[in-house]
């Protein structure tokens, strides 16, 4: 199954175990969902269901993973079940959620698992129904796992692999961020020695849908010739890391590694190099 589905195939779909989670983010963002959403979806919260943020980001970073029982307790209480089809969407141009929850998701062991191409925006403007207000539905029986299924890399193991040049290593962060001329969010700006900077945007078109999977899936070839095959893949706390995460997976790459800490933590840890290109 591809991990990118269209507005219109999403029209197509039969509604039995479908599940659809509405993954955007920003201020007021539940009140934006109990406003207007796509029809049936289900609210999924970055800070709370897909992340177990604690004190402090030096370990760990902004978004830590939560342990595979809470996120167990979450699908729980949105009504997933092992049998569900799941489609996951928030807007083109925000922070990519709905990959981070893909990526969670598939993770945790679900095959079904789609990210709608374009968000909401697309969802608007190819007439999929949308409704207001909180949606009903029964919990699930609780999923249990042991751990994560998809590969993950500390701090420690990327230090090591750029050491021994044996991954690559991708910042898919703005370009902006990655050189070191200004940092929006984390306490320092710069990216980590030896990573090379591919931002997610560049999987996308102008109107925010993933480029054709043969043009994205040559880019990438180009990008990454004469490279360490094994690919880490991080972001700012690891949330649109999973994009690109997603993008090489749309195109038959082997699943990269997720560096979950990302810049957020790397930057805080004392004595940790950062390098700048201004």
């Amino acid at each position: 199954m591809t991990p990118i589905i269209s507005p219109s195939d999403l029209k197509n779909l039969p509604t039995e175990n479908l599940i659809i989670l509405d993954a955007r983010t920003g201020k007021d963002i539940k009140q934006n969902y109990l406003e207007r959403h796509i029809k049936g979806a289900r609210f999924i919260d970055l800070d709370k269901d897909l992340a177990e943020i604690g004190e402090g980001a030096a370990f760990g970073g902004r978004h830590p993973l939560p342990s595979v029982e809470k996120f167990a307790e979450t699908l729980s209480n949105l009504g997933i079940a092992e049998n569900s089809h799941i489609i996951v969407y928030d807007d083109k141009n925000a922070s990519n959620a709905a990959a981070r929850a893909w990526w969670m998701l598939r993770s945790f062991g679900f095959e079904k698992v789609q990210v709608l191409d374009g968000g909401m925006q697309a969802a608007e403007k190819n007439g999929l129904e949308f409704s207001s207000g909180e949606e009903t539905f029964e919990k699930a029986s609780l999923i249990k796992k042991e751990h994560w299924f998809l590969p993950v890399s500390s701090l420690e193991v990327v230090e090591n692999e750029l050491k021994n040049n044996s991954s690559t290593v991708i910042d898919v962060r703005d370009a902006y961020r990655y050189k070191g001329e200004s940092e929006p969010i984390d306490l320092v700006a710069g990216h980590i020695p030896g990573a090379i900077n591919i931002p997610f945007s560049e999987n996308l078109d102008e109107n925010g849908n993933f480029l054709n999977p043969e043009v994205l899936k040559e880019k990438y070839k180009q990008l990454l010739e004469n490279k360490p095959e094994h690919l880490i893949i991080h972001c700012g706390s690891g949330v649109t890391a999973c994009h690109t995460i997603l993008a090489l997976d749309y195109v038959g790459f082997p699943m990269p590694d997720l560096y979950v800490g990302s810049w957020s933590e790397w930057s805080r840890r004392d004595g940790k190099e950062i390098a700048k290109e201004m």
